[in-house]
């Protein structure tokens, strides 16, 4: 089957982060491919992670941008992606905006578990069971939260259970991440296949063929797979046209002492004044970045007036 494109020449993207996307000629199959093995390796850098937790985290952060870059239309809208298992690694929380600018963190960052019976991580185990919630801020009133159990904890199966569920999007997810003999990430990625009104059994039938024949993804991306040659290889069989707007996810904190500040006021006037009375001082760390912003007792006065007006 013929494979279109938008633009003529075709893009390599084989050394750096990239989000592509497309769809089928009819335009009932909607395709997103992520590399994002720098992002996971920052994220491993500034948060120290042990390759389980390495892993888990990297995971949830490439699922949270392909969801932000499928989904979101505005510059202010996000994504949020919060596992909550009982497994050792505790929390897992992701954030997204339409451009694939992520952050992330995991509760347990050091957690450290036997490899499972296929002997890799064991993603699953350190999740373990609970809920995924997605919460979507739109500039709404109220943001949307949809809520689904936690089907296995490997982050992939609980995203296309979550769109299957709550967004009735029969969807095929695939997120990895290859953690290096050092504990760097040594390739991490995904993709999101979904179907829209029209498909039919023949053609989701053809497609999970494909799928299930497939190399794992961190395997193809560690290879030197371009994204391009991952959307096509997904999609054999196929004619896809894929779009030249390629996004490129970067891991993004927004956190500043703005911020910070706002959210000391928010604590309200009488937890300040315990502040300023037993510490004189108050530090808060950001958890997506570890930075730490620091208010000394005039600055916490300061935010106390701002708090009783």
């Amino acid at each position: 089957m013929p494979r279109l494109q938008f633009h003529k020449e075709r893009f390599l993207h084989k050394m750096n982060d990239v989000i592509v996307r497309g769809t089928n000629l009819e335009g009932t199959m909607r395709v997103y491919v992520a590399i994002t093995t720098q992002l996971a390796n920052e994220a491993h850098k500034i948060h120290n992670t042990s390759p389980v937790a390495s892993a888990a985290l990297g995971r949830t952060l490439t699922g949270a941008a392909i969801m932000g870059v499928s989904s979101l239309k505005n510059e202010t809208d996000s994504v949020t992606v919060q596992i909550k298992g009982d497994g050792d690694i505790g929390m897992i929380v992701a954030v997204s905006d339409a451009k694939g600018s992520v952050r992330g963190y995991v509760e347990n960052p050091l957690v450290d578990l036997p490899l499972n019976s296929k002997g890799k991580l064991d993603v699953g185990g350190a999740v373990g069971k609970g809920y995924l919630n997605v919460i979507k801020d739109l500039g709404l009133k109220e943001p949307y939260i949809g809520q689904v159990p936690i089907i296995s904890g490997e982050i992939a199966e609980d995203l296309t259970n979550y769109y299957a569920t709550s967004e009735q999007v029969p969807s095929a997810i695939a997120l990895g991440v290859l953690v290096d003999t050092d504990y760097s990430v040594k390739a991490s990625g995904g993709f999101m296949i979904q179907l829209m009104p029209g498909a039919t059994d023949e053609m989701a039938n053809r497609l999970m063929e494909t799928i299930n024949s497939l190399e794992p993804v961190t395997t193809m991306i560690d290879k030197g797979m371009s994204a391009e040659d991952i959307f096509f290889k997904i999609t054999e069989g196929f004619s896809m046209l894929m779009e030249n707007a390629a996004i490129t996810p970067q891991y993004k904190c927004t956190c500043s002492k703005e911020r910070m500040e706002r959210a000391l006021i928010s604590i309200g006037r009488k937890e300040l004044t315990s502040l300023i009375e037993e510490d004189g001082h108050a530090e808060l760390q950001c958890h997506f970045c570890n930075n730490k912003y620091d208010f000394n007792k005039e600055e916490l006065e300061e935010l106390l007036r701002q708090a009783r007006k």
